[in-house]
């Protein structure tokens, strides 16, 4: 539209049909059928071809009181800075404008009580429904939000009694084993990631459990918790590599950890300490972001449908504002062998 021209209105275009302001908003704005009883298929497609003519865009604030929606979607993650859930949230708002919505989104650190102050905050913004990126496993505060009748998706984290879009994590640990068994590795660790975040614990588990099935022990003081991030993973590994000098014996000749960026920081501690990435010891990551193939010593990684997670996040959120069920979906990860820990695969 030209900026110098002055806004197409619903009265202006009703004057110049000779029609009530009613009518013409019906013909433009209702469902087909009820356009057609408001009136007849001559004067809707008059009213259309003359909206055209002038350029007419609805008011979406006029709009939302008229239908009580806002059309807004409000997004809650840790921290829009990790690569993760910026890759998540891009797929949250592609989708969302192919269905007419709009999103904004919030960082919460993973704090819970800037994640109740920041839900209230998008809440008082008349939001149609809500995307967590952030929940805890216990599904606490989530069930208040519930009861309060708002609809939400969780999205990258579950929660037990509420929909969500995961990967299967649990198969990506057991995927992340079956690759490390197979190369012979039976001195094993694992950086497990924040120990209130399904990703870490159900990543952790896979891992674990198939190890177990090859008769394989992951001793509890070689699953390290930590941050999602390289300093949390080089802390964790420093603990390791402490540990194993406190207790003697073996040296882990592999690391599992449940993050891409948890497995930076792992491969800076161990590259600090002398060991050699790839050939001393093998490290494997989970998420498989653009950085892992990058690094001087490319990065094994267990690859998430990171950028689909979202998609499929705000199409579920959408089916539930529309008044339908929507079922939990778990996206299926596959591994991408690299130099980290088979150097054959650089």
């Amino acid at each position: 539209m030209d900026p110098g021209r002055p806004q197409v209105t619903l009265q202006m275009l009703a004057d110049r049909l000779g029609l009530h302001i009613s009518t013409v908003s019906r013909a433009l704005h209702a469902k087909p059928d009820e356009g057609r009883r408001a009136a007849s298929s001559a004067t809707i497609a008059r009213i259309r071809k003359l909206a055209d003519e002038l350029g007419y865009r609805p008011n979406p604030h006029a709009t939302s009181l008229r239908t009580q929606r806002s059309n807004l979607v409000g997004v809650l993650v840790p921290r829009l800075s990790d690569l993760v859930l910026a890759t998540m949230y891009e797929g949250i708002e592609e989708a969302a404008s192919e269905v007419g919505l709009s999103t904004f989104v919030t960082n919460t650190r993973d704090v819970p009580e800037v994640q109740r102050s920041h839900t209230e905050m998008v809440l008082a913004r008349r939001v149609d429904g809500m995307i967590f990126g952030d929940a805890y496993v216990d599904g606490g505060f989530l069930d208040e939000i519930a009861a309060r009748g708002v609809p939400f998706i969780l999205v990258s984290r579950r929660a037990a009694g509420h929909t969500s879009v995961t990967c299967d994590d649990y198969l990506g640990g057991r995927l992340a084993a079956e690759h490390l068994l197979g190369l012979g590795h039976r001195h094993l660790a694992v950086i497990a990631g924040e120990p209130y975040a399904s990703t870490g614990i159900d990543r952790t588990a896979g891992f674990v459990d198939r190890c177990a099935e090859e008769g394989v022990t992951v001793p509890a003081e070689r699953i390290v918790h930590s941050a999602f991030d390289a300093p949390g993973g080089r802390r964790a590994t420093e603990t390791l590599l402490a540990s194993t000098n406190r207790r003697g014996g073996p040296a882990p000749s592999a690391v599992f950890a449940v993050n891409d960026f948890a497995a930076i920081g792992a491969m800076g501690a161990l590259r600090d300490h002398g060991r050699r990435v790839g050939s001393d010891v093998a490290v494997v990551g989970f998420n498989d972001t653009s950085l892992a193939a990058e690094l001087p010593v490319p990065l094994t990684s267990v690859r998430s449908p990171m950028h689909q997670m979202g998609r499929r996040g705000l199409q579920l959120l959408n089916q539930l504002i529309a008044g339908q069920a929507a079922e939990s979906e778990r996206l299926t990860p596959v591994l991408t062998v690299r130099a980290s820990s088979d150097p054959a695969a650089g």
